[in-house]
Order: structure tokens, then C-alpha cells, then sequence
């Protein structure tokens, strides 16, 4: 049975980097009817409420991404907290200790730090150098004796320790450049590798899918695993996102939490099929997956050893993709709180006027990314008055003689039998005609007139959907509009 984890830091918000991590592990659970397991690796007690994980639970959440068991639900390794479990690992170190695979270290961190400063100024590198395991029995016992403060410093032995990757292969380390490490400092409070170890143990964890900018303690993590006595997991690094410039992404390249994405007006969709190929290729040309596609297609031999690039645009695209493939209901939906921030919201548009509030949304789809263009794209029709873009009334209104052709064009409005895309085409040419402009000046005149600015959907399509009357009283408002 597949077990996987994501055990994030509770930092606050779920960052970019993390929700892939959180997606290939999910994807992996998911293909193969394993289990998914979050944890969160707290081990300050003070930071080990539910409240101070939310920014990670809501954006779990926002992307569809739930868990078997972890802290809000429960499961068979409760708690999920390592905050609540410190007591577990200080055993461990202890056993470690009686076992003669670590020992005790008194040094202090002042003392280390004049070491480590010493060599490098001297050009090179430092490693603990054990001194505290060439310890007499006697001078324990004095430390002892004095309440000197003590760590306990895993003993690494000799060789080379070995571990296979699913990403990139077999990778051999010399375990003479990988110094004694701390398991359980002076304060008794474990350090990243034991918790790590002792929780994939507990937690009976087959497969470690992370970013491989843990390459470098996997080994410390191996040789743990070695002296409990337990097997190593199935290890899969996956490769670090970086932003457009190429260096590793960070909130210089924008928004980095992923409900900041959200209130941006991002699909969860659409983040969902965007982080999947970051780094992972399902060995076709399809770019667009639905959630389901996306576990029956995942497999981890598909992650690149390469490192991915976040483009914005293409985000964008995909985005873009998803909105087009949502029914109009469905859209319409998740827009509406956006309305109703917006002022823009009334209840008609769940009642009498509900066929038509839709129709307004596939008018407006293929030209939004996000979902807030609905917001601000939809003004003219769920507004009552319309607000003129200044630079679009200089443009298409302020010409000599447009005053005139806009109430002449109401009027033929006003007439015309029935209002819809074919006959308002065909009276604003006639008028055109008659007053002898090109049909092209009318029309981005009135496409000005009736939405306030010189971009829109097909202005016959919005004609039509406005109505005749409120079509008409717009052009008679643009039409006495003060000219420059």
C-alpha cells in the first residue's frame, strides 16, 4: 500500500513550490489507491494550533487536494502535530545513545562557532571534529556532575552511504564528508533529520516525493534509518521551481502563496493542470487536464531532472483554457461574490433574469484570463449607468458631427424590428449610409457610447443583449455628453 506525506512548515500560506510537492504526492496516493498524509512539522509548541496552519489547510483546500489522515481528521499515527510527539523522538535519540550510535556532545555553540570561524579563516572547511566522543569516562562524568548542557550527536561510521532516487537515479555519498550531526539538541528539542525519520517510520511512509533541495540530507536521513533498524523509503526529488529570470522563485517574481492566485481570480483548475507540468510530462503533447486526467496520466518516472521555469503567461493561458471549458452556470457562480463586492449583484440575475445573466457570461468568456474581467468586463451590462474612458470619448466621440449621428441611430433603433444582432447591424450601416460616414466610425462610436470604453465583445452580440432601451438611452446620454 502506497503511504505518502506532505509535512509543511506552518509558515503561514501554502507557497507555490509546496502545493506541487503537495500535488505530485496527492497525484502519486491518488493513482495508485494509497494513502495521503499530511503533517505538520511544528516543533514549537507554541505554533501547534489548527489556526496557525490555516494559510496551508486553505490552500490545500482551494486546489481539491485532501488528505487521509492528518491533524483535523485523525488516523491511525495520531497526532499529526510534531509539536505533540516530542516525547517519541526524544526517546529515539536516547536509544540511539544506549546503542552506541550517538553520543553526548557538551560543546557550546560559542565554542563551535570560534572553531568553525578559525577554519575558515585559514581558507578552509569545518566538521565536527569529535571531540566530546574522545571524552574519558572521567570528564563525562565531571560534565555531568556540573549540569553541563548536553546534545546528542549521531556517530556516522565509515564508507559510503547509497540511496536510489525515481528522479535522479543512484546517488552515492562519502560518509567522510558528512560531519556527526545533531539528533537532539541541549534543549532537548529534536533537530529536522530525526523528526523526519522517526515520523516516515511511525507513519509507516513508503515513498518520500519532495523538492531536491533535500538531496543533501537524504543521506543523514539513510544512515538514521539504518540504525533503527528500519527500511528507507523510495525517495523522489523533484526539481525546484524557478522564476522567469532563472533563478529560484521567490515573491520578487510576484505572488508566490497560492490563495493570493485565488484572489487573483485564478481557477483552481487551472493552478492544478499549471503546477502538474511543472517539472512532470505525461509523455504526450496534451497540455489540458481535467483532476481525474491528471491521476490517471501521473507517474513519477514522468518528473524531469531539470529545474522548471514559472511563466506567468502561460498560468495565464491555461486559465484562460479552463474558463472556456466551465459552463456558463458554473462560472457564474464562483463570480458572483465577486459581484456582489462589486456593487454589480442582484437577486434577478437568479430569477427572472437568469438565461440572460448567462448569456451575458459565454459572451464574455473567450476574452477572460481571470475571473475578476467578469467583474469589470460585465459592467456595462449589470450596471446601470456606464463610466466613459476618457481617452475613448476623445477619440471616437469628440469627432464633428457625431452628436448628430448618434441620436439619428437611436432613433433608427427605436424602429427597428425586431432589436437583435441582424437588424441593429443592418440599421447602423443605413444610418452610416445616410450620413455619409463609414460604417466603421459608427460603430466604434457606439461601441463607446453603450459600454463606455473602445474594447468589447462583437458589438452586435452586445447590442442585443443590452436591449433596446437601454441601448437607445445610452446613446442619447453619449449624445449630450459636453465635446471638447
Amino acid at each position: 500500500m502506497i503511504r505518502v506525506r506532505f509535512a509543511p512548515s506552518p509558515t503561514g500560506y501554502l507557497h507555490v513550490g509546496g502545493a506541487r510537492t503537495a500535488l505530485f504526492n496527492w497525484l502519486y496516493a491518488r493513482r495508485h489507491g494509497g494513502t495521503f498524509v499530511l503533517r505538520i512539522e511544528d516543533t514549537d509548541a507554541e505554533r501547534s494550533s489548527w489556526e496557525m496552519v490555516t494559510g496551508i489547510v486553505d490552500g490545500l483546500r482551494w486546489l481539491g487536494l485532501d488528505w487521509d489522515e492528518g491533524p483535523d481528521i485523525g488516523g491511525p499515527h495520531a497526532p499529526y502535530f510534531q509539536s505533540e510527539r516530542l516525547d517519541r523522538y526524544r526517546a529515539r535519540a536516547d536509544r540511539l545513545v544506549t546503542e552506541g550510535r550517538a553520543y553526548y556532545c557538551y560543546c557550546s555553540t560559542e565554542t563551535i562557532q570560534q572553531k568553525r570561524q578559525a577554519a575558515e579563516a585559514g581558507g578552509g572547511g569545518w566538521m565536527y571534529d569529535r571531540t566530546c566522543l574522545a571524552l574519558t569516562p572521567q570528564q563525562i562524568a565531571a560534565l555531568e556532575a556540573s549540569g553541563a548542557p548536553r546534545a546528542i550527536r549521531f556517530k556516522v561510521p565509515g564508507g559510503q552511504t547509497r540511496f536510489d532516487d525515481r528522479v535522479r537515479g543512484s546517488i552515492t555519498f562519502d560518509n567522510a564528508n558528512i560531519e556527526d550531526f545533531v539528533v537532539l539538541r541541549s534543549d532537548r528539542h529534536p533537530t529536522y533529520h530525526l523528526t523526519v525519520v522517526a515520523d516516515d517510520i511511525e507513519m509507516e511512509i513508503t515513498d518520500v516525493v519532495r523538492g531536491d533541495d533535500h538531496i543533501s540530507n537524504t543521506p543523514k536521513q539513510v544512515l538514521l534509518y539504518d540504525a533503527f533498524g528500519q527500511p528507507t523509503p523510495r525517495f523522489a526529488h523533484v526539481p525546484l521551481i524557478l522564476g522567469p529570470d532563472k533563478k529560484r522563485l521567490s515573491k520578487r517574481h510576484g505572488a508566490t502563496s497560492v490563495m493570493e492566485y485565488h484572489r487573483l481570480g485564478y481557477l483552481p483548475e487551472a493552478m492544478l493542470n499549471f503546477l502538474a507540468l511543472l517539472g512532470w510530462s505525461p509523455g504526450t503533447d496534451q497540455e489540458l487536464f481535467t483532476r481525474d486526467e491528471l491521476v490517471a496520466a501521473f507517474a513519477l518516472e514522468g518528473i524531469s531532472g531539470g529545474n522548471a521555469v514559472f511563466s506567468p503567461d502561460k498560468l495565464d493561458w491555461y486559465n484562460q483554457q479552463h474558463i472556456m471549458r466551465l459552463a456558463a452556470a458554473d462560472l457564474a457562480a464562483r463570480v458572483q461574490p465577486l459581484l456582489a463586492g462589486a456593487g454589480l449583484w442582484r437577486e434577478s440575475f437568479a430569477g427572472t433574469e437568469h438565461e440572460w445573466f448567462l448569456r451575458v457570461f459565454e459572451l464574455l468568456k473567450p476574452r477572460a484570463k481571470k475571473l475578476g474581467q467578469f467583474v469589470d468586463d460585465g459592467r456595462p451590462f449589470f450596471g446601470e449607468t456606464v463610466t466613459f474612458d476618457e481617452a475613448a470619448v476623445r477619440k471616437h466621440l469628440d469627432i464633428p458631427g457625431m452628436r448628430k449621428h448618434l441620436r439619428a441611430l437611436a432613433s433608427g433603433f427605436a424602429e427597428a424590428q425586431p432589436f437583435d444582432q441582424q437588424s441593429s447591424e443592418l440599421m447602423l450601416r443605413s444610418v452610416a449610409d445616410e450620413r455619409g460616414i463609414k460604417p466603421a466610425v459608427l460603430i466604434h462610436a457606439t461601441r463607446v457610447a453603450v459600454t463606455g470604453r473602445s474594447v468589447s465583445p462583437g458589438l452586435y452580440d452586445v447590442l442585443e443583449l443590452l436591449g433596446r432601451e437601454r441601448v437607445c438611452a445610452r446613446l442619447d446620454a453619449a449624445a449630450s455628453l459636453p465635446s471638447e
